[in-house]
């Protein structure tokens, strides 16, 4: 925690509030209907003023400052906003059974461990491709231990089926077509 939060932690409240405050009326309508009221007095005070470059400077001044500060109460309010659904997402990831631990706080990880975690879903999807079933897997380490199971199975019938005498079991589809 900073040095100035300990000292005056009623300091950071108020500014707090009063961002939240600010965000929540300029984002409605009556923010908008004072905003083109400030254009229509001062396009309708530009006669008045012979259109002098004072009289441009005002507006041109005005809207900078409200600019400068707007960028920061919309930076405000997607940094809390994108906080929170990052929450949500964690949340449910967590609860969810099968669902893998990799994506919680995804948004912590570096650009090269989000292109590392990006391969291994590209796998997943890879997986469930060849399991013809793209619903089935939850997770890259679930879809890897079901499919080892599934190439043993298919690995130990087709060592039965060549247990057996070729001439009295059925032809493997897989199997290349034997010529005499």
């Amino acid at each position: 925690m900073s040095r100035n939060k300990r000292r005056f932690p009623h300091v950071g409240l108020a500014l707090e509030r009063l961002a939240r405050q600010v965000t929540e009326w300029t984002g409605g309508s009556s923010a908008f209907g004072v905003a083109v009221g400030v254009i229509i007095v001062w396009a309708l005070t530009g006669p008045f003023f012979g259109f002098s470059d004072t009289w441009q400077l005002v507006i041109n001044t005005g809207t900078t400052i409200v600019t400068f500060l707007m960028v920061f109460l919309i930076q405000r309010s997607q940094n809390k906003d994108a906080q929170a659904v990052h929450l949500k997402l964690n949340e449910i990831v967590a609860a969810l059974a099968g669902a893998s631990n990799r994506l919680i706080n995804v948004e912590d990880l570096t650009e090269e461990e989000v292109r590392i975690l990006h391969q291994h879903y590209e796998r997943l999807v890879a997986i469930a491709k060849r399991d013809g079933d793209l619903r089935r897997s939850h997770s890259v380490e679930e879809a890897e231990t079901r499919h080892s199971v599934k190439e043993r199975r298919e690995q130990e019938r087709r060592a039965s089926l060549s247990a057996v005498s070729p001439a009295s079991s059925p032809p493997d589809p897989g199997a290349p077509a034997r010529t005499q």
